[in-house]
């Protein structure tokens, strides 16, 4: 099944309904395993998490869709924003925090994703994505040779369209290991993007995004310029 939320702020939407997830889950006595996505909103609505006193946050583990193969602490990589906006502030464990090997640590880009491969459960609760203009989700672009993986739950991917250049990904057997798939996007930029992942027809390699869904929910959160085309 697959809803719509279009509402004025989709980060302060999306934050709400993480919380209440997460709560849910952990009332029926589980640990919530949650792939998280980066970008600047999702960055936003991370700003807005820690509202909810019924989410005990060192018992979620956290892991990523895709990270920047760029140094341990560097700007650009979507662990350190995701620990400037929350990870710090709400104190989640190091040991709940599953991050993605970092340039320099020794590996080559292939075994680097291997090794986050062995770090997976084998199903997520909730699978966060943002979506790119192009359709891309994660680190998987339009007529990359990642969106034909079917074994490899992780990839290296090289000459991404948007720097850096190298970084590792999930992959749709990971991605679609889920309960929940949970997309974001705001802003006129992403309205045909958003149209395209949703329209009756289209292919995977034109729109990665139509690749990913879970297998009891799919909901976008939109803001009325990203729904504004469909």
């Amino acid at each position: 099944m697959t809803e719509l939320d279009v509402v004025e702020d989709p980060a302060a939407v999306l934050a709400t309904a993480i919380e209440d997830r997460l709560a849910e889950l952990q009332a029926g006595g589980g640990s919530p395993r949650v792939a998280l996505t980066g970008g600047t909103i999702a960055n936003q609505t991370y700003a807005r998490l820690g509202a909810s006193p019924r989410v005990d946050w060192s018992r979620v583990d956290l892991w990523w869709g895709d990270e920047r193969f760029v140094p341990a602490g560097h700007q650009d990589r979507n662990d350190h924003q995701a620990r400037e906006a929350f990870l710090d502030r709400l104190g989640v464990p190091a040991s709940r925090v599953h991050t993605m090997p970092a340039h320099g640590c020794d590996q080559s880009l292939a075994e680097a994703a291997d090794e986050y491969a062995a770090t997976l459960p084998e199903s997520f609760d909730l699978v966060l994505l943002g979506l790119g203009p192009d359709g891309h989700v994660a680190s998987l672009f339009p007529g990359f040779a990642q969106l034909d993986e079917r074994d490899r739950r992780v990839a290296e991917v090289f000459g991404s369209p948007k720097p850096p250049a190298e970084r590792i990904s999930l992959t749709f057997p990971a991605l679609n290991a889920t309960d929940a798939v949970w997309f974001v996007a705001s802003g006129e930029g992403k309205a045909e993007a958003v149209a395209r992942a949703l329209a009756p027809e289209g292919t995977v390699h034109a729109t990665p995004a139509r690749g990913v869904a879970g297998r009891v929910e799919t909901r976008w959160f939109l803001d009325p310029a990203a729904a504004s085309l469909l």
